[in-house]
């Protein structure tokens, strides 16, 4: 085989294996140069990324056990002392912004719960 074929080979294998690598972990954003990461606050990711395309806001169903205080009931024997496990369905506030990063690129959208980013998913690939 011609070296230079095959050094070209080896130069562009090490290219692609790098840039797979290397670049933004799967779990962030690139914005003008800076990465929006998991555990930003919502002005971080402003200030990184700008406006989003859309918002959306929804409750998020969170299911919380809460024990009462030790009920004393005189009137009722056998009962002094016991505690009461109540479950209680509550509501957590949730956002997702959606960027475009731009023509090729996979739509990302950011969920943010608590007000801090929560997690990144890709959409499809922007194709206008």
């Amino acid at each position: 085989m011609n070296p230079i074929l095959v050094r070209a080979a080896a130069v562009m294998l090490a290219f692609l294996a790098s840039s797979t690598f290397t670049g933004a972990s799967a779990q962030s954003l690139r914005c003008k140069g800076d990465l929006a990461q998991i555990g930003n606050s919502k002005s971080t990711i402003l200030q990184k990324c700008g406006e989003p395309v859309m918002k959306d806001s929804f409750c998020k169903p969170v299911q919380e056990t809460v024990s009462s205080a030790p009920v004393t009931t005189p009137a009722v024997p056998n009962t002094s002392g016991t505690t009461t496990n109540v479950t209680v369905n509550t509501c957590q506030q949730v956002e997702e912004w959606t960027y475009n990063p731009g023509y090729g690129q996979f739509m990302t959208m950011l969920l943010f719960e608590g007000g801090s980013l929560k997690s990144i998913r890709y959409g499809d690939r922007v194709t206008r």
